[in-house]
């Protein structure tokens, strides 16, 4: 049984495990173990792994369940007391692991923990994807700690504390191995995009904390904000966030919110419309009729029971799209405030 197993899901990306795998085997970490689980690449990808990287262990499953499904089917196969799940385009550091596995052992009550994330292209900037710690407002739009919508912040060490979060990127996502399944995993009707919000969400609902530790850092190339011309990207995230919602929000919140979030998605949908990004506007069209779709044929089989145990960390009670977009505010810090 190995203690830490990091394990990259890889689809056709040849390129990026040429370029990252050799700074993930330099971590310092003793006892660590590194496993590609491959999502049936049409590329190049394992041959390359079997010839220059022997070491490196490969799960290879038979098509591509995506994100969600893949990381679920792998880690079956996979027996560890820490699982930490890595994208295929982040760069780490040596030291990256030890602070946050120093930091969980401390206190078993940490469920999942993730480290600061920063740009590998702009290294003091914080990366769309978690920054130093997601959060997530009331009606289910997420932000993070050096990351509000489009707008990223320069890292100036103001989020270098180490704190409770409401979710952990899965750029570089540490979770204890049984409460991964525990939880049931992920979401596999999600495919990509928001299951790893929704998984911390019941980890939360479950009794147990999401942390951020800053004191690790990793570089993530990713994809910033959302490609105008990527219809799937932009269905799958309000898709996946609607779904989110109905399955963890308490009824009585989710009677009104859910219908003012869709009122919100369509007015966002008719300015892009009206700037003349058509395809943005039929994605969340479609996002929303595959939604209620979901609410008639599939809510059974994806809505797992969980007790509600635990309290909410990195909850903001308030909008944020309005703070941002109505009031003008631009950094965690100034939506946030005291309210940490």
């Amino acid at each position: 049984m190995a203690k830490v197993s990091v394990v990259i899901i890889n689809f056709n990306g040849r390129k990026y495990l040429e370029q990252f795998i050799p700074s993930v085997l330099a971590s310092t970490y003793p006892g660590m173990e590194l496993i590609v689980a491959d999502n049936a690449s049409t590329d190049d990808s394992l041959d390359f792994l079997r010839m220059h990287f022997p070491a490196v262990r490969i799960i290879e499953l038979k098509r591509n369940h995506g994100y969600a499904g893949g990381y679920n089917m792998a880690l079956k196969e996979v027996n560890s007391e820490f699982y930490v799940l890595l994208n295929s385009d982040v760069e780490v550091t040596p030291g990256w692991i030890e602070p946050v596995i120093e930091l969980m052992e401390k206190d078993r009550t940490i469920g999942a923990c993730q480290p600061k994330i920063l740009s590998y292209y702009k290294k003091d900037q914080f990366e769309y994807s978690g920054g130093a710690g997601g959060w997530l407002d009331c009606l289910g739009y997420p932000f993070a700690r050096g990351r509000i919508f489009d707008i990223c912040e320069i890292d100036k060490g103001q989020y270098n504390d180490a704190q409770s979060i409401f979710w952990a990127s899965g750029a570089a996502l540490f979770v204890r191995a049984e409460l991964f399944h525990e939880a049931k995993g992920f979401d596999t009707y999600f495919f990509a995009h928001m299951e790893e919000i929704d998984f911390c969400w019941r980890l939360q609902l479950l009794g147990y904390q999401i942390y951020a530790c800053p004191a690790s850092e990793v570089y993530h190339i990713g994809g910033g904000t959302l490609p105008k011309g990527n219809e799937r990207k932009v269905f799958l995230n309000f898709r996946n966030n609607m779904i989110m919602l109905a399955k963890n929000l308490p009824k009585r919140q989710s009677i009104w919110k859910i219908p003012l979030r869709v009122l919100m998605d369509f007015t966002s949908a008719f300015k892009s419309l009206f700037a003349g990004q058509a395809v943005y506007f039929f994605a969340v069209w479609e996002a929303h009729a595959a939604f209620f779709k979901w609410l008639i044929f599939n809510r059974r089989s994806s809505v797992f029971p969980i007790s509600r145990k635990g309290r909410l960390s990195g909850w903001y009670q308030h909008c944020v799209a309005w703070k941002h977009f109505v009031e003008g505010k631009e950094t965690f810090d100034e939506i946030v405030g005291d309210k940490r």
